[in-house]
């Protein structure tokens, strides 16, 4: 099925549409439905330049993502900061194991054994 998304960018990648002469936002024909990985692919934008998706408002891991003809399509950029993140609904994309770029050291359990009984 062809037909348009509306395609938008945010911070560096802003640079990089305008270094093209692309409108911001720019209408991109679709020959068909393509995943994240795909459309960035048909635009020559390299993967690492981007780290999020917003598809329909909707925020989405690239690899995760499925455009369809009339999608409305942000591209993110690696390095927006913290509080944006979290109301873009990226702040998990890439660290899903310290949510909000946090970490805490783990807790040593104490033995109960006869460790520390010496006098």
């Amino acid at each position: 099925m062809t037909g348009q998304i509306e395609l938008i960018a945010f911070m560096g990648l802003r640079t990089l549409f305008s270094e093209r002469g692309w409108p911001i936002p720019r209408l991109v024909d679709l020959p068909e439905d393509m995943t994240g990985e795909e459309l960035l692919h048909f635009l020559a934008i390299e993967s690492a330049k981007v780290e999020a998706l917003i598809v329909n408002r909707s925020a989405i891991a690239v690899e995760d993502a499925v455009i369809h003809p009339g999608d409305r399509v942000t591209l993110v950029p690696p390095g927006v900061p913290g509080p944006h993140r979290l109301l873009l609904g990226i702040h998990g994309q890439t660290k899903p194991a310290q949510p909000f770029g946090l970490s805490f050291p783990a807790v040593a359990e104490k033995d109960d054994g006869d460790e520390g009984n010496s006098q």
